[in-house]
């Protein structure tokens, strides 16, 4: 749930950076500090140091899942909306449960299914406010299916964390995940041509721009890894379905944004959602 609402901040924080620089250069920049602020501990601690080439090639595959999703997000944005890529995104934790059946066997019964299109109906009301005609009016476009596409990776992001994990040690696999990161968009900059600008971040740009660093990448990466081998990749991706609610919380906290009395029927079925199927896990277990 913390890393759930550290994603939900950097909503708050990538909107405040939105047209200061291109959101390749953003990720990147992301990525290159949360590598930088590891970098030392990992440099004066001999057997992470000795770990990091030992781990890196798996590391490459889990970041590449991840910077696909960004890649896929960003050239998804140019041509549909953020409404309709913020309603596709409630897919992730029903694909990701289909691909856990393939991968490790899992099983999903009707119940977690009727769950699942609770959790997505949730989501559903608190973006589009509560709104029957904006979701009647939902349609699909090229761009869509390119984030539907992204969203297949993150999928695949989530499950080869549990997949390709060697008992390593945490915090190499997180450095080691960044790393890869890096080089993964910092190959899509290359390739689009596209400037860094990083000079631009100046005055309260660099607050946001620490936090998406320190919440949102380095933090996030490190709570995905440790909660995905603990609890597997269908029980953390059901988080998801909170996202939008907690937006809307955060937004009231941090910018006073009240909230629409009419998503508040949205956000009371993606908890429901959420703590169902965390529970309907903990039965599976025993």
């Amino acid at each position: 749930m913390l890393a759930t609402t550290l994603v939900a901040g950097s909503f708050l924080a990538s909107a405040n950076l939105a047209g200061l620089i291109n959101p390749f250069s953003l990720t990147l920049l992301r990525f290159t500090g949360a590598v930088s602020l590891l970098l030392p501990f990992i440099l004066v601690t001999k057997k992470w140091r000795n770990k990091v080439l030992r781990t890196l090639p798996r590391s490459m595959v889990i970041s590449l899942f991840y910077s696909v999703f960004f890649i896929f997000q960003f050239e998804a944005l140019k041509i549909t909306t953020a409404l309709n890529t913020g309603t596709l995104y409630t897919l992730v934790p029903f694909i990701t449960a289909v691909l856990c059946v393939l991968v490790f066997k899992d099983k999903i019964k009707v119940k977690q299914l009727m769950i699942y299109l609770l959790g997505a109906l949730g989501t559903c009301w608190v973006i589009f406010g509560g709104d029957l005609s904006r979701l009647v009016d939902f349609s699909l476009n090229s761009g869509d299916l390119l984030f539907i596409a992204g969203c297949f990776s993150m999928c695949c992001y989530s499950i080869s964390m549990k997949r390709l994990y060697r008992g390593d040690e945490l915090i190499v696999m997180v450095f080691s995940t960044l790393l890869g990161g890096c080089i993964w968009m910092g190959v899509a900059l290359w390739l689009s041509g596209l400037p860094l600008e990083w000079h631009l971040i100046q005055g309260e740009s660099v607050f946001y721009m620490a936090y998406l660093v320190v919440g949102a990448t380095l933090m996030t990466v490190y709570l995905y890894q440790k909660t995905t081998v603990a609890l597997g990749p269908t029980r953390v991706m059901a988080y998801i379905y909170m996202n939008p609610a907690v937006v809307a919380l955060l937004s009231l906290l941090v910018n006073g944004q009240s909230i629409n009395l009419q998503v508040i029927p949205g956000i009371l079925l993606s908890a429901s959602a959420t703590l169902l199927l965390q529970r309907q896990a903990n039965v599976s277990k025993t």
